[in-house]
């Protein structure tokens, strides 16, 4: 219930028009602070929704696959610049972003996450690794603004963002492919 309580929390918080507006304000910060941030809310209050309705997630959920595949069509669907942009000038749009990150992104992977093997985890960890650097490439190197309400630099600086995370990923599954694992199970 704890998490549930900080999870609304959260939510409620980046729901606030002074928050809102700020974080949105700048692009690195809107796509790679109140995206995920309004994921961990939704992964927060999960807990709850799987005490609530159990029937619901064994039954559509059984192997994670159909929750992690729902968890990856969202983020995929906020990483394209134009839904980006239009969240920013369309109110239906931003009512989505605040509805499906939390709630078919944050849910569904709290519930899949440790449905899936170590490799379909991993599987998960390198597809994004590769969208980050698809995208970073794409932020950086477009001579064009992608998205109308940010300036060029804010878009290059998105791309170093994109570029830096991939970096992260790939540490981790270095580290991940180097660990004797037997050790922490």
């Amino acid at each position: 219930m704890n998490q549930f309580f900080y999870g609304l929390l959260l939510y409620i918080a980046l729901m606030l028009p002074p928050v809102v507006n700020l974080m949105e304000s700048i692009m690195i910060v809107h796509m790679h602070m109140q995206m995920p941030m309004l994921v961990i809310a939704g992964f927060l209050m999960a807990r709850l929704f799987q005490k609530r309705f159990p029937r619901f997630f064994q039954k559509w959920n059984q192997n994670g696959v159909p929750g992690i595949l729902l968890f990856m069509i969202i983020m995929v669907y906020w990483m394209i610049p134009r839904t980006m942009d239009e969240a920013l000038t369309i109110q239906s749009v931003e009512v989505f972003k605040f509805i499906s990150l939390p709630f078919l992104a944050g849910v569904p992977l709290r519930d899949s996450w440790k449905k899936l093997s170590a490799f379909g985890r991993n599987s998960i960890i390198v597809s994004f690794t590769i969208m980050f650097f698809g995208m970073g490439w794409l932020y950086i190197e477009s001579p064009e603004q992608l998205c109308n309400n940010y300036l060029l630099i804010e878009q290059i600086t998105l791309g170093w963002g994109f570029v830096t995370l991939a970096i992260c990923f790939v540490i981790y599954l270095v580290y991940f492919y180097f660990i004797d694992h037997s050790q922490y199970s």
